[in-house]
């Protein structure tokens, strides 16, 4: 069995792909391999990936049917993994010089689920490291606890995908795989089932992944519908923990993520097109109706004015009517 497998989705990225696949080029060993899958672009990038299989030690090119979105896209190339150890890594994104290494080194190391780590976000020339908000680092830990508490930012609050490296047992378990079809916010159902299905795990610091930002191709810069898939996606969040052993306790801090994540879209509302503009407020008054009613009143209550009152305005939006939603505004 190979060492380690890379899943690395592209989808007109042409501009970007070149530095993705030089860092991997300095990240190749005899015992990784690099699946490289093509989301069915349209710009080009398809063609750069065939060079790639070429020049790339370990490189395998893998094509969707259609385009399904990032989510679908590392499905296609978890299927076709066969590494003892598994990573991502975004095609307009691109990786430091032996941080595969140093990873997999820290993982084996710990003998533990999955490692996270951390990053550097990359905006124009401005270069930030981005911290797993968890602690201590190198020490192994039990995934569940990493959750909670529900005020303050945890683990299951930094869902990059691409930080951190997973054994295969967790593929096994199906705790790998992501939501087919989601757009936007295809990480966090993902993340919250690995922590409360994984039995250990340990921050390693480790910022070898360079996350590209303000990308014109990234659904984060886009403002159509797609965005609003993070609605479906939080609702699963809220439906599985709900079924959870410890949803008591979980449940508190899914519900608030949740209402943060509403505040955060409503209070930028203006990147939206109109019209999806005005189906953000319709789907998120709804959601918030969906949610446990004394769990969300506790929410609102903890959290701070400006967010609670912009809520609170949601709640209070009335439904729309089964004649017509024409109406509703931003």
């Amino acid at each position: 069995m190979l060492k380690l497998s890379v899943v690395v989705p592209f989808y007109n990225v042409r501009a970007y792909a070149p530095d993705a696949l030089k860092s991997l080029g300095r990240n190749a060993r005899d015992d990784i391999e690099f699946l490289l899958v093509d989301d069915c672009s349209t710009d080009g990038t398809g063609e750069l990936l065939e060079r790639a299989v070429r020049e790339l030690p370990g490189a395998v090119h893998l094509r969707c049917d259609r385009n399904g979105g990032l989510a679908t896209a590392r499905n296609t190339g978890l299927d076709a993994a066969r590494g003892e150890y598994l990573a991502f890594l975004d095609g307009d994104d691109w990786l430091a010089p032996g941080h595969l290494t140093r990873t997999l080194a820290a993982i084996q190391g710990l003998n533990c689920d999955f490692v996270r780590t951390d990053h550097v976000q990359v905006t124009g020339r401005e270069r930030v490291v981005q911290r797993v908000p968890h602690g201590p680092y190198d020490v192994v830990a039990d995934p569940r606890g990493a959750i909670l508490p529900a005020g303050r930012s945890t683990s299951v609050d930094y869902p990059y995908a691409w930080a951190g490296m997973y054994h295969r047992r967790l593929l096994d378990r199906g705790l790998l795989h992501f939501t087919d079809g989601l757009r936007t916010a295809e990480d966090r159902p993902w993340i919250w089932r690995l922590h409360r299905g994984a039995r250990s795990f340990a921050a390693v610091g480790l910022p070898g992944v360079f996350y590209r930002r303000g990308v014109s191709t990234s659904l984060t810069q886009i403002g159509d519908e797609r965005q609003l898939d993070f609605i479906r996606a939080f609702d699963q969040v809220l439906s599985e923990t709900a079924q959870d052993h410890e949803s008591a306790d979980l449940l508190p801090k899914a519900v608030r993520t949740y209402c943060a994540i509403i505040a955060h879209h409503i209070g930028s509302r203006e990147r939206f097109e109109p019209a999806v503009a005005r189906k953000l407020r319709s789907m998120s008054a709804e959601a918030l109706r969906r949610m446990p009613r004394p769990l969300l009143d506790e929410t609102l209550n903890s959290m701070d004015a400006e967010r609670t009152a912009l809520l609170r305005r949601l709640l209070r939006r009335r439904a729309p009517s089964n004649r017509s939603t024409s109406g509703a505004s931003a």
